[in-house]
């Protein structure tokens, strides 16, 4: 499997950063960074993470099994994930990704036909005292709204989403 020159770079230091024979405990964090990289865990990446990490492509596919944030599917380009834990739920995390699954006409884990956006419910994203709480990409949005979710969803399609948290 062929990676950026970067995506390769990281991979050999991340490598080198464990001691010999502890090679496994960079599958995670490879899974991710290759993740990032081509937009799903392929089944192609499961076997090259378990070449060079040294363990066996089952042991890869049992990490992708526990990990939420690993994808076996193509992820939108914004991938969008609503908190729907008890802090959220209070505040209407709930309602928000009712919401969200109506106004873009998605369930979970389900990405629009253009491939722009994909929608997810999650558990928890540890920003309990900003409820609720969305995640686009890696960039938080607090005490977000239905009005707020429509202005974050049309600069997505308008292509002047700001990556900054709000």
């Amino acid at each position: 499997m062929t990676f950026s020159p970067a995506l390769e770079q990281r991979f050999e230091k991340l490598l080198k950063s464990y001691p010999a024979g502890r090679t496994r405990s960079a599958v995670v964090p490879m899974l991710l960074y290759a993740q990032d990289e081509i937009g799903y865990v392929s089944q192609e990446l499961i076997e090259e993470v378990a070449r060079r990490c040294g363990v066996t492509p089952l042991q890869v596919d049992e990490v992708i099994g526990y990990y939420s944030m690993l994808h076996r599917k193509p992820l939108g380009k914004f991938h969008v994930q609503v908190c729907t834990n008890i802090c959220c739920q209070v505040v209407g995390g709930e309602d928000l990704y009712a919401h969200a699954s109506h106004s873009l006409g998605l369930g979970n884990k389900q990405t629009t036909p253009d491939g722009l956006i994909s929608l997810e419910e999650v558990e928890c994203m540890g920003a309990c005292s900003w409820a609720p709480a969305i995640q686009i990409n890696y960039d938080f949005h607090h005490r977000v709204t239905p009005e707020r979710f429509e202005q974050l969803m049309q600069a997505m399609r308008d292509g002047s989403y700001n990556k900054k948290a709000s």
